[in-house]
């Protein structure tokens, strides 16, 4: 639907879709669509215009505005990974912004709400950890390139496991209050690029 809306409408549904993303952080999956309508002065015909399929297709906008956040929570720093310091301003970032999330995971609860193995779950999963993998493969590429790190490093591989040790240390943090295994995670991903050097 969204290709399909004018400027206004695009900017009211974001609209909706932000609001309800705020109001799921505060409540939790508990949150009713009158919750909603409430926090977003939106009434029930404009919500079933933006969301013909109700509270399903709401979540799912919701979960894919949730799995934009996680990508650009980490800019600019992500996006620039060409040099040591940048790598561990990146990795500073990400161990904060999942800190201040605490114990729970907006996008996680989204999931279990609309259930995993939905196409358009799973594809919101599938796109997220696609993006994040390439930049951080990309952010390898600058360091090749820069002559940090053996052009003989594969890149790709690499990217999933660091991408693989973070997701395994938020579900930690997620499930003990700690970020140590994240803060492990992250640093020793950093420090097997650095014995790659040349």
């Amino acid at each position: 639907m969204p290709d399909t809306l004018t400027a206004k409408g695009r900017a009211t549904r974001a609209r909706i879709v932000e609001g309800a993303a705020e109001v799921l952080r505060e409540q939790g999956l508990a949150a009713t669509l009158d919750d909603i309508r409430a926090h977003t002065g939106t009434s029930k015909s404009q919500l079933f215009h933006y969301f013909p399929d109700g509270k399903d297709q709401l979540l799912l906008a919701v979960a894919q505005f949730e799995a934009d956040r996680v990508l650009a929570d980490q800019q600019p720093h992500l996006g620039r990974l060409d040099s040591w310091d940048s790598w561990h301003r990146w990795r500073d970032v990400v161990v904060e912004r999942y800190e201040r999330q605490g114990d729970t995971c907006p996008l996680g609860a989204l999931f279990l709400q609309v259930g995993r193995q939905r196409p358009g779950a799973r594809a919101i999963v599938t796109e997220l950890m696609r993006q994040w993998q390439h930049q951080l493969a990309e952010g390898m590429r600058a360091l090749q390139a820069g002559g940090l790190v053996s052009a003989a490093l594969d890149v790709d591989r690499t990217a999933a496991a660091l991408l693989a040790g973070i997701q395994g240390g938020v579900s930690i943090m997620m499930s003990t209050g700690d970020s140590a295994h994240l803060r492990a995670a992250l640093d020793t991903g950093i420090e097997h690029l650095r014995t790659a050097a040349r």
